[in-house]
């Protein structure tokens, strides 16, 4: 692949691309936030806010990028091969980032953590059963109208499921709405900012896949995939200083029980995706694999992970990088 010259169109777009990304994290959370405060100030019981609200809000600038990518794939205001591939390869960036490298830093940072019965059996091994149901649907290129409304399916049967069964399913702030009316404007214009930073994330988007010869897919895991997991190193941070591995591991792996099943089920319901090869032949089958990899070696430990399982998932995460870039990045 040839050098591309920094050009100031180039430039440009670049840093268009920046500040809408920064743009689409910041309104995430912010819409998130006043969500839960409104939730909270309506005594909205808190396993129903961990298992709908923060857990589909931690994953929302992927789930925005889904939903404006399929609406602009059905209007052909983006053009639906590069669309298709740009939001699947920002969702399993994302999603890779939370499972490799932060959870992988986390551990290192922590030093020992203990994989409880009921976090394997309500977060970890549903996340398994997630990347295997979404590989299943995507194998044969396409994600269809069907596939999408299963894999949706499947989401709302794990969150009934979690509600049910296990209660409060993550830490929940709380801080009620002291003013419902500028929480519910602050919410709903937050959203139309997360939509409107994805379109012209995807707009570029469109314009650098021709300039710097990648496919979209690989644009994707390099811009939405990184962007969208700052939100959960936040997370990482903070448990890391109030020593609450609990909250760390349950949003970076209940976030990979999201994104897989909501952003390809939204995007598949309403526009039907062309999966790229990448995801199929590389993303899914890396990410069972680490995943199920884990679990073997957990196993044999007592359920104990440590710095050295930790180490081994930040490598993990520089070698899905970079096989993709060298077998999938054109």
């Amino acid at each position: 692949m040839t050098a591309v010259p920094l050009t100031p169109d180039l430039l440009g777009s670049l840093l268009l691309a920046a500040a809408a990304l920064a743009v689409l994290v910041k309104a995430a959370g912010a819409t998130v936030d006043s969500l839960v405060a409104l939730a909270r100030s309506y005594d909205v019981p808190d396993a129903v806010v961990a298992s709908t609200l923060v857990a589909i809000g931690t994953s929302l600038p992927e789930l925005g990028s889904h939903l404006v990518a399929s609406l602009g794939i059905l209007s052909g205001t983006l053009d639906p091969v590069v669309a298709s591939a740009t939001v699947l390869g920002g969702n399993m960036g994302s999603s890779t980032v939370q499972q490799t490298l932060l959870v992988g830093l986390f551990l290192v940072g922590f030093g020992r953590v203990t994989l409880s019965e009921a976090f394997r059996r309500s977060t970890y091994y549903p996340m398994l059963a997630a990347f295997a149901l979404t590989f299943v649907v995507a194998f044969d290129g396409t994600v269809s109208r069907l596939d999408g409304l299963a894999l949706l399916v499947a989401f709302v049967a794990y969150a009934y499921w979690t509600v049910t069964t296990h209660g409060r399913a993550a830490t929940v702030p709380e801080t009620a709405s002291t003013n419902p009316r500028r929480d519910a404007a602050v919410a709903f214009g937050g959203f139309l900012l997360v939509l409107g930073s994805a379109f012209v994330v995807l707009r570029v988007v469109d314009g650098l896949v021709v300039t710097l010869g990648l496919n979209g897919s690989m644009v994707g895991v390099v811009t939405i995939g990184l962007a969208a997991a700052l939100p959960e190193l936040s997370t990482v941070v903070e448990s890391l200083r109030r020593k609450t591995p609990d909250l760390a591991l349950g949003t970076l792996v209940g976030s990979n029980v999201v994104n897989p099943l909501v952003g390809f089920g939204l995007g598949g319901a309403i526009s039907t995706y062309a999966v790229p090869p990448s995801v199929v032949w590389w993303d899914l089958p890396f990410k069972l694999f680490v995943g199920a990899a884990l679990v073997v070696v957990a196993s044999r430990e007592g359920w104990v992970v440590r710095r050295r399982e930790g180490a081994w998932l930040v490598v993990a995460y520089f070698v899905f990088v970079s096989v993709r870039f060298l077998l999938f990045a054109v």
